[in-house]
C-alpha cells in the first residue's frame, strides 16, 4: 500500500517538473511525461524487467494540467496493476501506454496480454481502491468514458475531451 502511494505520489510530481520544463506553463508534452512515468514504474519493479516489456505508442499531444494530473494517475495505476497481477509466477508478456487524438477526443488505452481480469469482477463495483480511483478519475474528473476489453489479457481504454492539444494550439496561433 505504501508503495502504491508513492507511485501516485511520484506520478503527481513529475507533472509538475514537466510543467515547470515546459515552454507553456499551462500545458506538458504528455508523451514525454508517460515515457519518464512509465519508465519510473518499470524501476520501481525491477523484478519484473526482465519479464516484461513496457512500451509506450503516444502521439505529440499536450496536455493541461487539470487533464494531465488524471491522466498520469490512471496510468501509474493501470501500470502497476498489470505489473502486479497479469503475469504471475515466470509468465513473461507486454504492457502497453497508447495515447492518440481521435476525432477531437484524446483516446488513452493500457493494456497487457497477461491472465486477464477475471470475468466475474466488475471493475466499476470492486474493492480495489486503485480500479475506484481509475473509474472515478476517467469518469467525473475526466469527463470521459472508460471501458474494458477481456479479449487478449486486459485492456482499459478512456476516450474524453481535451480543449487543446498541440496541433489545436498551432492553429490558434
Amino acid at each position: 500500500m505504501l508503495k502504491d502511494s508513492q507511485h501516485r505520489i511520484r506520478a503527481m510530481a513529475l507533472i509538475h517538473e514537466k510543467l515547470y520544463q515546459s515552454e507553456n506553463l499551462a500545458y506538458i508534452n504528455f508523451n514525454e511525461y508517460i515515457a519518464g512515468l512509465v519508465a519510473g514504474l518499470v524501476w520501481s519493479y525491477g523484478g519484473r524487467r526482465d519479464k516484461v516489456a513496457v512500451k509506450t505508442e503516444t502521439e505529440d499531444i499536450a496536455l493541461g494540467i487539470d487533464t494531465a494530473i488524471p491522466c498520469g494517475l490512471i496510468i501509474n495505476e493501470l501500470v502497476s496493476n498489470a505489473l502486479n497481477h497479469a503475469f504471475p509466477g515466470d509468465k513473461k508478456g507486454e504492457v502497453t501506454v497508447q495515447v492518440r487524438s481521435v476525432n477531437g477526443t484524446i483516446e488513452l488505452t493500457v493494456k497487457d496480454d497477461g491472465v486477464g481480469i477475471p470475468g466475474d469482477i466488475d471493475f466499476r463495483k470492486t474493492e480495489s481502491l486503485g480500479l475506484d480511483l481509475v473509474t472515478t478519475l476517467a469518469e467525473y474528473q475526466l469527463d470521459g468514458e472508460i471501458t474494458l476489453d477481456r479479449t487478449e489479457g486486459t485492456a482499459f481504454t478512456i476516450t474524453f475531451k481535451e480543449n487543446y492539444s498541440k496541433s489545436e494550439k498551432k492553429k490558434q496561433n
